[in-house]
């Protein structure tokens, strides 16, 4: 099958959130009804580019697999079309979720999901944090337990934005960005084994 591009983005060796940052820069200044193909080597651009998409109105067309590399295919929407980008209302810093983790029994009434890849998880993690990567969250949703108070963290809080407005669309009401996210975290980690 071949798809007609009209501008090729090549984001391989990019980590999150450039994939993403440049796709939307890309989107701007093509016109409306074209298609951009955004070539990433990033396994987390799949999610993070299809979310991001379907939050803003673009078309993901799909994505094809060339060895490592990704191959996204987006049409980009009539501006009457297009959402205006929105951030999740409630965030919290690195550093006050740091004085969060010291009450005792926190996790009694909280939860912290890290919806960072698998691979970005098992290499350094908040203690306690569950994994459920961003792409999983709709399915794994029903594992969360609605009462409690839940922090959502990734990279940068870029994925962990997409994730608490997603969660906040499908009834729970105590969620948290939590930012700037792992990329600066000082606080206590762990690794897998």
């Amino acid at each position: 099958m071949t798809i007609h591009v009209d501008r090729i983005l090549d984001a391989k060796g990019l980590a999150c959130p450039m994939p993403i940052v440049k796709t939307k820069k890309a989107m701007d200044e093509i016109e409306y009804g074209l298609v951009l193909e955004v070539q990433a080597t990033d396994s987390g651009s799949i999610a993070d580019i299809q979310s991001w998409a379907a939050k803003i109105g673009h078309a993901y067309l799909g994505n094809k697999m060339d060895g490592n590399v990704i191959h996204h295919y987006l049409r980009k929407a009539n501006p009457a079309e297009v959402t205006p980008e929105q951030r999740h209302p409630i965030t919290l810093l690195n550093d006050d979720l740091q004085q969060h983790l010291k009450q005792p029994h926190l996790f009694e009434h909280a939860i912290i999901i890290d919806v960072r890849e698998p691979a970005e998880y098992a290499f350094g993690h908040i203690p306690g944090a569950i994994s459920i990567p961003l792409g999983a969250l709709a399915k794994r949703a029903s594992e969360l337990d609605p009462s409690k108070d839940i922090y959502v963290i990734c990279r940068t809080g870029n994925r962990s934005d997409m994730a608490a407005q997603a969660l906040t669309e499908l009834g729970f009401a105590k969620v948290t960005n939590i930012i700037p996210g792992m990329s600066e975290w000082t606080g206590p980690v762990q690794c897998e084994e």
